[in-house]
């Protein structure tokens, strides 16, 4: 499988490391490590990279001045520094690089405050996403990014690589709940961007600088995060099973052509739907649109919320059916959970079948159709199946390939380099909410240009000067290198 660099040699560590060791070990006592399986661990996340080398160290920060002291250290001695969380990144970005610290920021968990007037939160970057809902609607109150990872992946993660999930399409991505940032820079020194309020138009937007900046500009610390009001009253689901993806295509243009915009509006693909089918079983999909499932056929799931959830979900219902959907709608919780299983049975369902590497393109709403078109067209040219999942209100697609052993096979390296190219060409973008990191480098000129790509070397220069925060993350080595 694809690795950044040649296989380290074997020996003893070299002098300057062998510096770096000792101060850490002044600094941290025994939460740093410099040898066994942890360190092994921090070699991969999710994504099915691995990188080739052990770091030197790593470090398990408890707290602001922790981050502040070794990121000390690293800039004196020019060691690169690698940011990690729950380690759920699907990019390659949080993944030891040779001779760097992986600094490891789960033990920073707190939530510090919960403002029921003001509908903030202000946490450490180890809080977990759903740990912090959890919280807050204890207080009447909730917090809309939903990474299906949720469950396990952080706050500080989440951040890093504005991450998105189900509800993006109404309620946005990351950035759009991120009020300010606390980040400590490559020197040590100590930013703290944004405000807590509604409004904050003073100088140049920062916090959006740093969300989605994967580790590259700065180390997140702490993060003001905006609330919403439990919304109460009805919820209601709609789920429609399609001859075909391309009539499902026409309905999710249907849906917006209405101005309708559910919270949930879900695509799973002919080849996907049958590995779901497969999984889940006849008494499962009894009494879903799926009941009488047939090869071919497409699922579309789309969640209507607040006040307006009655009408939005009828006109909804009326798109599926005239784009030839057998309609199913729920206005009860248990039906509606037992539709969105279906979805979530995706994941499940791969995985049973194998190791699982999940992509992440978006194209145009409008482009769905020739997207998919585009992955039945790659999956035939190289004779492997690709189920995908998309986010259809915001046009993010998740391709899905099945592989036997722990290496992904080169072949599915390469049809992944085609799609990345499709989604571009067609108006889209490399990644929609999984971020670049090393997995995704070598394309990165290709969307934006080479002016940009230089713009944002030059800017992460100034927040970086040494260039040892997660060096190679984003940006292909200066040699052009890919992976």
């Amino acid at each position: 499988m694809p690795t950044d660099a040649p296989s380290p040699a074997s020996g003893s560590p070299d002098p300057s490391t062998a510096d770096v060791r000792s101060r850490l070990a002044e600094a941290f006592g025994h939460r740093v490590a410099f040898d066994g399986p942890a360190l092994e661990a921090v070699r991969e996340d999710r994504s099915g990279w691995r990188s080739d080398a052990a770091p030197a160290a790593l470090v398990h920060a408890a707290s602001v001045e922790d981050v502040r002291a070794l990121m000390r250290i690293a800039s004196a001695t020019g060691t690169p520094v690698v940011p990690r969380g729950a380690g759920t990144g699907l990019a390659g970005g949080g993944i030891s690089s040779r001779g760097s610290i992986v600094l490891d920021l789960s033990r920073m968990d707190r939530i510090l405050e919960i403002d029921d007037i003001d509908e903030l939160a202000v946490v450490e970057p180890g809080v977990l996403n759903g740990d912090l809902d959890r919280a807050a609607r204890e207080r009447g109150l909730w917090y809309a990014p939903d990474p299906a990872s949720r469950a396990i992946s952080s706050i500080g993660g989440n951040i890093a690589t504005n991450a998105g999930g189900l509800l993006c399409a109404k309620y946005g991505v990351t950035r759009e709940s991120v009020l300010g940032l606390a980040a400590v820079l490559a020197d040590g020194s100590l930013l703290r961007t944004g405000h807590r309020t509604v409004k904050g138009v003073t100088g140049y937007d920062l916090t959006a600088l740093l969300t989605g900046s994967e580790g590259t500009l700065g180390v997140i610390v702490e993060a003001t995060l905006r609330l919403r009001p439990v919304v109460h009253g009805t919820v209601e689901t709609v789920a429609a099973a399609f001859p075909d993806v391309e009539s499902a295509g026409v309905a999710v243009g249907g849906v917006a052509a209405a101005r309708v915009r559910p919270a949930i509006l879900e695509l799973i693909d002919p080849v996907g739907l049958a590995r779901v089918a497969e999984h889940l079983g006849a008494d499962a999909l009894a009494g879903t649109p799926l009941a009488d499932f047939a090869p071919g056929e497409t699922f579309l799931l789309a969640q209507c919320d607040a006040g307006d959830a009655a009408a939005e979900a009828d006109v909804i219902a009326r798109v599926f059916a005239e784009a030839g959907g057998r309609v199913e709608r729920s206005t009860d919780a248990e039906t509606g959970e037992r539709l969105l299983d279906i979805r979530r049975a995706m994941h499940p369902a791969l995985a049973s079948r194998g190791n699982v590497l999940i992509e992440d393109v978006a194209v145009p709403r409008s482009k769905l159709p020739e997207m998919f078109r585009e992955i039945a067209r790659i999956g035939a040219h190289h004779d492997v199946e690709i189920p995908t999942l998309a986010h259809a209100g915001d046009g993010n697609l998740h391709p899905n390939f099945v592989f036997e052993g722990d290496d992904v096979p080169e072949h599915v390296w390469t049809a992944a380099d085609e799609l990345f190219r499709a989604a571009v060409r067609l108006g889209g973008t490399l990644t929609g909410e999984h971020g670049v990191g090393v997995l995704k480098r070598r394309w990165l000129a290709e969307e934006l240009g080479d002016a940009s790509v230089d713009l944002q070397r030059r800017i992460k220069a100034v927040f970086d000067p040494a260039g040892i925060l997660n060096p190679g993350v984003m940006f292909p080595p200066d040699d052009g290198a890919g992976r």
